[in-house]
């Protein structure tokens, strides 16, 4: 199975969170987001431990089952598809987020994450954290 990590999932994973490190292990293939390089690489910057976290990072990206995904020209046309199917629903989601869900469409993953409004979008197969 193909687990695509959202922000949340890899700090939870990085954190050393059981329920997390279970699911990631279960897993044949991980995927991270360029959106999610982003997230953490902005909270790194914020935060205390900036260099630290960063070389935690560049050593989980280095695993070889562990793929960066780019955002491409079929994730652009996931993405508006999904704002606009979550728009006419009334349910938008942060613009990040819809990026990380157009993804994990794109490459037939589940997704794996804390957040709940996931839950909204189309054919999303959304592994929610507790």
């Amino acid at each position: 199975m193909k687990l695509l990590l959202d922000t949340n999932a890899y700090s939870a994973l990085a954190r050393g969170d059981d329920e997390i490190l279970d699911r990631v292990r279960r897993a044949t293939t991980l995927l991270l987001s360029v959106v999610v390089l982003g997230e953490l690489r902005y909270g790194f910057r914020y935060g205390r431990r900036s260099e630290r976290n960063e070389a935690a990072l560049a050593s989980f990206c280095r695993r070889p089952f562990v793929s960066i995904v780019p955002v491409t020209e079929t994730t652009a046309d996931r993405y508006s598809r999904i704002a606009v199917s979550l728009r006419r629903k009334g349910r938008p989601i942060p613009q990040n987020d819809l990026w990380i869900a157009a993804q994990t469409l794109e490459h037939g993953a589940d997704l794996l994450s804390f957040d709940r409004h996931f839950e909204a979008v189309d054919g999303l197969v959304l592994q929610l954290a507790q």
